[in-house]
Parts: C-alpha cells; sequence; structure tokens
C-alpha cells in the first residue's frame, strides 16, 4: 500500500468521526499556543523590565551616602553583575554627606580619567505644583547640572534643558515630563509659563521626550522635573547634603574602572567608605538572568499542557482501535500487511496533532499582538519552532503504542470482536 493510499485511509477515519477528532486537536491547539503566548509574555515583561532600568543611563552609576554608619560598610555592585557586602571592621562612625566638592572631586582626569561627568543630586520629590487654576503634585522634583540630562537619557524633545551658566547662578527654571506637561498644562505650551512649586516660581525651558511609565510599581518616570540644583537647594531644600551624585562613565566598557576610581577618590576624600556605588549595568544583568529564569518556569508550565494533550491523542487514538478492531480484522483478513495498519494509525495521531499544531501557533501569535495584564508580548522565533515540532513529536510518540497495538491484532481474533 502506497502512503498516498494510507494518507487517504487516514483522513477517511478522521472524517469519519468530526467532533471527536476536533477536541483532540483543540488539545493540542491550548497547549501549543500557550508555550508561544506564554514565553512571549515572560520576554515582553523581561524587556519592560530592562527598559525601565536603562532609562536610568547605559553607563551611569549612582552614589549615596551609607546607611551602615561603619567604616569599610559600603555596599558595592560588583563586576560580575551581583551586590557584595564588605564587612564592617570598624567602629561604628557617623557617615558623611555627600557634597557638591565630592561631585567636582570626581570629574578629575588624573584621579578618575574614566569618569565624563559627576551631577550632584538633589530630590524634592512630591511636590505640589500649581499653574492658574490646574495643580498636580509632581511625583520627582530633581535638582541637578546640566550632565544629569545625559547621564539619565533623558531628551528633550521641546524647548530646551537649562544651561550652566543658569546653574551657576541659581535661576529657577525647570524642564519637566510629559505627565507634568498634560497634567498641569493641559493643551496649553509649557514654554516659557511660570509654574508656582510651594510658592516658588520655575519657568519652564523644555519638555521630556516620553519615557513611558514603568511596570511592577515603579513610579511614572514622565511625571519628573528637573531644575539646577542651586535652585532647589535655595528654594526647596536645605544647602549643604546632596541625595546622591549620578557618576557617567566615558564609555559603557569603562564602567567598573569609573567605579573603581570613583571608589577610591571618595574613600580619599572620606577617609572610610561610608558611601555606597550602585552599577546600573550590574542590576541590568541581575534582572535579565532572573527574566530568563521566570521565561523558562512560564515555559514549563505551558509544556504541562501540551503533555496533557498528547496523553488526550494516545487516548482517543485507543478508543479508535477498539472501535474499528473488526475494520482492522477485515483488512488483515483480505491482505493488508502490518506496516500499512501501523502508518495508518501513526498518520492519523500525527495529522491530528500537526493541525493542532499550526492553529496552536496561529492562536499564540495573535495572542501575542494584544498587550497582556499590562506587558506587551514579545514573540520568540525559536518557541514557534519548538512548539510546531514537539506537537508533530507528541503525535509520532503518543500515536505509536495505538498504532501498534491495531497492527498485532490476529485477523481471527478481531472478526470475532463485536
Amino acid at each position: 500500500m502506497s502512503p498516498f493510499e494510507i494518507l487517504r485511509f487516514a483522513l477517511r477515519g478522521l472524517g469519519a468521526n468530526k467532533l471527536r477528532s476536533g477536541l483532540t486537536t483543540l488539545g493540542i491547539l491550548i497547549g501549543v499556543g500557550a508555550v508561544i503566548l506564554l514565553v512571549a509574555v515572560g520576554n515582553g515583561s523581561s524587556r519592560q523590565v530592562q527598559d525601565s532600568i536603562a532609562r536610568l543611563g547605559a553607563g551611569a552609576l549612582t552614589v549615596t551616602t551609607s546607611t551602615t554608619g561603619q567604616a569599610g560598610g559600603a555596599r558595592q555592585a560588583g563586576p560580575a553583575g551581583r551586590q557584595g557586602a564588605n564587612t564592617a571592621t570598624g567602629p561604628r562612625t557617623q557617615a558623611r554627606k555627600l557634597t557638591v566638592a565630592d561631585a567636582r572631586a570626581l570629574v578629575d582626569p588624573v584621579g578618575a580619567p574614566s569618569v565624563e561627568s559627576a551631577s550632584p543630586v538633589v530630590n524634592a520629590s512630591s511636590q505640589t505644583t500649581t499653574y492658574l487654576t490646574s495643580s498636580h503634585s509632581i511625583g520627582q522634583f530633581v535638582g541637578s547640572d546640566t550632565a544629569y540630562f545625559k547621564a539619565n537619557n533623558k531628551t528633550v524633545e521641546r524647548g530646551s534643558a537649562f544651561t550652566a551658566q543658569q546653574v551657576e547662578s541659581g535661576l529657577k527654571v525647570a524642564v519637566i515630563g510629559r505627565t507634568v506637561a498634560t497634567e498641569l498644562f493641559g493643551r496649553v505650551d509649557p514654554i516659557g509659563k511660570k509654574m508656582n512649586v510651594n510658592g516658588a516660581f520655575f519657568t519652564v525651558t523644555g519638555v521630556l521626550a516620553q519615557s513611558g511609565s514603568s511596570s511592577g510599581g515603579f513610579q511614572d518616570a514622565d511625571d519628573v522635573a528637573i531644575a539646577p540644583y542651586t535652585a532647589v537647594q535655595g528654594t526647596l531644600t536645605s544647602y549643604g547634603a546632596l541625595s546622591q551624585i549620578v557618576v557617567q562613565a566615558r564609555t559603557p566598557d569603562a564602567v567598573d574602572a569609573a567605579q573603581a576610581e570613583v571608589t577610591a577618590v571618595l574613600e580619599q576624600r572620606h577617609g572610610t567608605t561610608d558611601f555606597q556605588v550602585f552599577n546600573q549595568a550590574s542590576v541590568q544583568s541581575a534582572v535579565a538572568e532572573s527574566s530568563r529564569t521566570f521565561t523558562v518556569l512560564l515555559g514549563a508550565v505551558a509544556a504541562i499542557s501540551l503533555l496533557v494533550g498528547g496523553i488526550g491523542v494516545t487516548n482517543i487514538m485507543l478508543v479508535t482501535v477498539t472501535e474499528r478492531t473488526r475494520e482492522i480484522g477485515v483488512r488483515k483478513a483480505i491482505g493488508a500487511p502490518r506496516g500499512a495498519i501501523l502508518g495508518q494509525f501513526i498518520a492519523e495521531a500525527t495529522i491530528l496533532s500537526l493541525i493542532g499544531g499550526v492553529l496552536g501557533v496561529i492562536a499564540g501569535v495573535v495572542g501575542g499582538q494584544f498587550t497582556i495584564v499590562g506587558v506587551r508580548p514579545v514573540i520568540a522565533p525559536w518557541s514557534i519552532g519548538l512548539a510546531l515540532g514537539v506537537s508533530v513529536a507528541i503525535g509520532l510518540f503518543f500515536g505509536s503504542y495505538p498504532a501498534n497495538r491495531a497492527a498485532s491484532l490476529r485477523p481471527i481474533e478481531a472478526l470475532r470482536h463485536e
């Protein structure tokens, strides 16, 4: 019997009970679609988190005051992407605050050749701001210098950023995010307008390009205002201590060298390690590793449903063999070889799995075009090939036992079957 005839018999057998064949195909469809879609959700979630971290700056280091209050107790992000801790051995001391002088000392071509800029940062969060009759509580009101925009990957979309001269003069000017522009000014062009920030009037010089809201509980990245740190210290906070220092390395490859140089300079100035240096690249590496584990977990959960679909194929094919025992006996009695019977039932199981796999791929790809629980799925091409290949393998594997059972029936016993 030719392969074409075997395929024709298989299709006729499946068509004899369309509902049962359709339900079996549905099980494979759900399994394949779930694998593709859940892997896509895992990839999308990973990309969202990494994009949120990348907005802080590709080659940026963040220096903050240590919370241990002990000599030698600063935690630093290591080059391997994990945060290590130097165990404090000295007596408990009062941690010195970071100052503008510290930031300026880090921009030293001799002591820190890998550092491009060091921006002093003063945070005055949740500032109530008004313009005419509108009001808005800004999530992040940041005071810094001109280098802050590059270090934190902030792009001015309209207007312009403030200048170094304005920083030195302490002028009350500000660049605002898209959320602030929308909530506070509405359809009015904010450029050149004065907004009242707790009694101090800041002139808007520019609007930042949209960053997008962060996921996973982070603040809205566009609900921000950036002003000269001198103006913020003079109106909203006190002079002296900084919230942090944002350091920009000259190149992404020089981040680790810049981190070592920053540590050495500040240790020399403070006489102790009373600060913390966080490496954004290390955070990204750790997040990427966790995201891969999360994606694999989602794929494994989806694979279980695909396995259940394969068991369903076995169950249905066993029922089919039982129902068609007499037919098998007649065919063997008139000379049908064992290979023809075996091939027919394997073909039936494989066709069911293949059709379910193709439909599952279509369902997974279509589902990946929609946002799911706030995550934009990212289809992984390898997941499509893997899921489709596994679905065909399931047909061959789970269909082999029923097919072998059918081919092993003795004609005389099969003809006696009622």
